[in-house]
């Protein structure tokens, strides 16, 4: 069978949305190491710092080589390095956590959806230096007593079978207690929002753009809806909830990110958590539980269309490699 080097289309947006991601990364984390005063995780955003751009620079390669062009990211005119910080150093080091497991899930999905050897070796390499930073960063945080620990159950002494189906169905008087795997995705998902919404509720407190501040409002607006309904389900079972990281954002009103970058960061928060509440929503058996990931997914899908909108009416958003129409070639 002759072999053909060319790029499949899931290899050629990876790749795309890659350095889309990566720049922002590369700005995000600049800024950070402009103002991070605490020595360790300081060398941490300089070592994720570095990563990224060895990912750039393999990136521009590829597309050079397959003669593709380079799209146009972000840059340093979307960071202004005069702004003072905007996030604490324990809130820089908690989006580094948050972001290095998005960044382990995006790169395990480029490595299983690629074919060519190079771009298999260049995301399975990406895979490791997300999990390396993925590691530390969650390290640093136990060893600075920051780390926010799930809820523990107690140890079963036997197997149990599912008896009955209302194990599922039983949503109205006295339910079922959550069960492990309920309660892991819900905490996650918890812990995870509030994160994203201290970042959110900072990006809101310097943007400029009238339109972009609105829509970062109610993008505060859902995702504390998200964090109120999932923190009942926790709270009715006597579960710990995660801590609030609002108090990590400062009192700056100086933007030190462009509204496009805060903007296309958001929106990429809800388009993860999309996926976070499926997955939450496939694994939960109780049905009231279900119902709360469900909403939270087309929430979530609703404000991540609402930013693309937003994104493409300022001419913001870039538009991805397509194929050929062949109905057009034929007028």
């Amino acid at each position: 069978m002759q072999e053909n080097n060319n790029l499949t289309s899931p290899e050629v947006s990876n790749l795309w949305t890659h350095y889309i991601r990566e720049t922002l990364s590369i700005c995000v984390n600049k800024y950070m190491l402009h103002t991070i005063q605490d020595p360790e995780i300081h060398h941490l955003f300089q070592s994720a710092l570095q990563f990224s751009l060895n990912h750039i620079e393999t990136l521009k390669t590829l597309f050079k080589q397959e003669e593709l062009p380079i799209p146009k990211g972000f840059t340093e005119e979307d960071i202004n390095f005069e702004a003072p910080p905007l996030f604490t150093d324990v809130l820089c080091l908690q989006s580094l956590y948050m972001m290095s497991t998005h960044g382990h899930n995006e790169m395990s999905l480029a490595l299983t959806t690629s074919l060519r050897k190079d771009i298999v070796e260049f995301y399975y390499q990406c895979n490791l230096d997300a999990m390396d930073i993925y590691k530390k960063s969650k390290d640093l945080l136990i060893s600075k007593q920051l780390f926010h620990r799930p809820p523990t159950y107690i140890t079963p002494h036997k197997v149990e079978m599912i008896k009955h189906y209302n194990y599922v169905t039983d949503v109205f008087g006295k339910q079922r207690p959550m069960n492990s795997i309920e309660t892991g995705h819900t905490y996650f998902n918890v812990n995870k929002a509030m994160i994203a919404k201290a970042m959110i509720l900072g990006f809101k407190q310097v943007s400029k753009k009238p339109s972009v501040r609105a829509l970062l409002e109610k993008s505060v607006q859902t995702t504390n809806n998200q964090i109120t309904s999932f923190s009942s389900l926790l709270t009715k079972e006597n579960l710990h909830l995660p801590q609030s990281m609002d108090t990590e954002v400062t009192n700056s009103t100086v933007a030190p990110f462009s509204d496009k970058l805060m903007l296309l960061q958001t929106g990429f928060f809800y388009g993860v958590a999309v996926t976070y509440y499926n997955a939450a929503l496939i694994s939960s058996m109780r049905a009231d539980i279900s119902a709360h990931n469900e909403k939270a997914a087309l929430t979530s899908l609703w404000m991540f269309n609402r930013i693309g909108k937003e994104m493409v009416d300022n001419q913001w958003m870039e538009q991805p490699p397509q194929a050929d129409d062949r109905k057009r070639l034929n007028e």
